[in-house]
């Protein structure tokens, strides 16, 4: 069964809990934070131009993707793709890609451009598949995406 890409305007923690776990247990903290900032109401995704989407299937979240106004720019245009992460057992497919394209969809009209930070390559590539390009004068940014 395809998962369902949803935007999120209400989250759980036991919503996501199995992400945090997963996560957590391969050293990443990303989904952790996302749910933290949840609760604490310090990043609901909820200012203009900000999303939180998810990969539902049957009716369990699997995949995350979040866009928020870049904390890191002096500039209301540019926006920064935050927490991307799928379960492992439903990688391999295409929710990741089908997440960074709704966060890319999302931040058309809002956004002139959008950045990102990882280190992992797995992760460089998918976004790269999607047009993002390295950046190496920001060290905020590993890939920035120009939507002009």
């Amino acid at each position: 069964m395809k998962p369902r890409i949803v935007r999120v305007r209400e989250l759980r923690p036991d919503q996501i809990g199995e992400l945090v776990t997963e996560s957590e247990q391969a050293g990443l903290r990303l989904v952790r934070r996302l749910s933290d900032d949840w609760i604490s109401g310090g990043n609901r995704f909820e200012r203009t131009g900000e999303a939180l989407f998810a990969a539902v299937r049957a009716h369990r979240i699997v995949g995350v993707c979040g866009l928020n106004i870049d904390p890191y720019s002096t500039s209301v245009d540019v926006g920064r793709v935050r927490h991307l992460y799928v379960l492992i057992a439903s990688r391999k497919q295409g929710i990741g890609s089908r997440l960074v394209i709704e966060v890319t969809a999302a931040a058309r009209g809002t956004f002139n451009r959008l950045q990102l930070r990882t280190d992992d390559p797995t992760a460089a590539g998918l976004y790269e598949r999607h047009g993002f390009r390295r950046c190496e004068t920001d060290p905020s940014a590993t890939h920035v995406l120009d939507l002009r």
